[in-house]
């Protein structure tokens, strides 16, 4: 991943919070004939590995899985949140017009090699990991438990398990910290009046970076 120095993230525990605000990771490898990618919610675990293990399933009819098993090293994206930033926000605008639009956000690279399983009590472990942390602050969240054991047993069937431990996680935080600012201050209110939830999600991000110098 192209990082200017700026933008770069190394510290782990601001790349650990990125991935698990992330809904969807994209996962990319080589495959027998061509490249691979399959959109998936994964599950953390920080204290496995140097750098934590990510933990996620496969519908057994993506044949993903099966160009993992015979070559499994991986990238994984995630891409938590992102914004359009647009030129008028910038007081440098008025100033001397010397502005164009740009883009935003965060992003996490993650390479490592995925082993895939099988194991029943493995993936009803994984799943309802993956069911509690996406149900979590729900008036009535539900669990694994909710359903006939012999539904769940036949949907087990169905899903095959990766683990994948980090070998290497790369950060780049995109959020203006290459401007002065008042033009970061500009960005940051822009995204505040965005009727978007996405832009004021990123707008607190980039207010965290106000006592970074550019």
């Amino acid at each position: 991943m192209y990082i200017p120095s700026a933008f770069r993230v190394d510290d782990i525990h601001a790349l650990h919070n990125a991935i698990d605000n992330s809904r969807l990771a994209t996962v990319i490898s080589q495959g027998a004939e061509e490249l691979q990618a399959s959109q998936l919610p994964l599950l953390l675990v920080p204290d496995e590995g140097p750098h934590g293990t990510l933990y996620g399933h496969f519908a057994r009819a993506n044949g993903h899985w099966r160009e993992l098993a015979e070559n499994p090293s991986a990238l994984v994206l995630f891409t938590p949140a992102d914004a359009y930033v647009s030129p008028s926000w910038y007081p440098a605008k008025a100033a001397h017009g010397k502005v164009v639009p740009t883009w935003n956000y965060i992003s996490v690279e993650v390479r490592g090699k995925v082993e895939v399983f099988e194991d029943k009590e493995r993936l009803l472990q994984l799943v309802s990991r993956l069911s509690q942390r996406h149900e979590a602050g729900r008036p009535q969240p539900w669990a694994v438990s909710d359903a006939p054991s012999d539904y769940i047993d036949s949907m087990l069937r169905a899903i095959v398990g990766f683990a994948l431990p980090i070998e290497r996680i790369e950060g780049k935080f995109k959020l203006s910290q290459n401007r002065d600012m008042p033009d970061r201050i500009g960005v940051s209110t822009g995204l505040n009046q965005s009727a978007d939830p996405r832009d004021v999600e990123l707008a607190g991000h980039l207010g965290q970076t106000f006592s970074t110098k550019p």
